[in-house]
């Protein structure tokens, strides 16, 4: 199984900016999905957001539209996450993960669905 590496976390103030990355060397990207989830303590693991890798279409969580940018460089094996106009809410252990089940097509963010995941990236948003 191949294993994905998180990176670019960290602790800002509110309003402010972090980019996430995640590696996946040596992941095969044809008919695959790459997702962003979230967990907060006590709560449970949520999507954020996540992408087609052959196509690129984009899906997100109300609570991150328009704040939230998922992309992806495939010839380099990277997806990244532009985080902007943090929120205290925000604040959590980030996760990438990977899936190549049809049924994404229709739900993108259903954490079930995903096989592979990385061991997270702290994201820390203070008032």
């Amino acid at each position: 199984q191949v294993q994905l590496v998180e990176s670019g976390g960290g602790s800002v103030q509110a309003g402010g900016s972090l980019r996430l990355s995640c590696a996946a060397p040596g992941y095969t990207y044809n008919s695959a999905y790459m997702g962003w989830f979230r967990q907060a303590p006590g709560k449970e693991r949520e999507g954020v957001a996540a992408i087609v890798t052959v196509g690129g279409r984009t899906s997100y969580a109300d609570s991150v539209k328009g704040r939230f940018t998922i992309s992806q460089d495939n010839a380099s094996n990277m997806v990244y996450l532009q985080m902007n106009s943090l929120k205290p809410d925000d604040t959590a252990m980030y996760y990438c993960a990977a899936g190549r089940s049809a049924r994404l097509w229709i739900a993108p963010l259903n954490r079930a669905l995903y096989g592979n995941w990385g061991q997270g990236t702290q994201v820390t948003v203070s008032s």
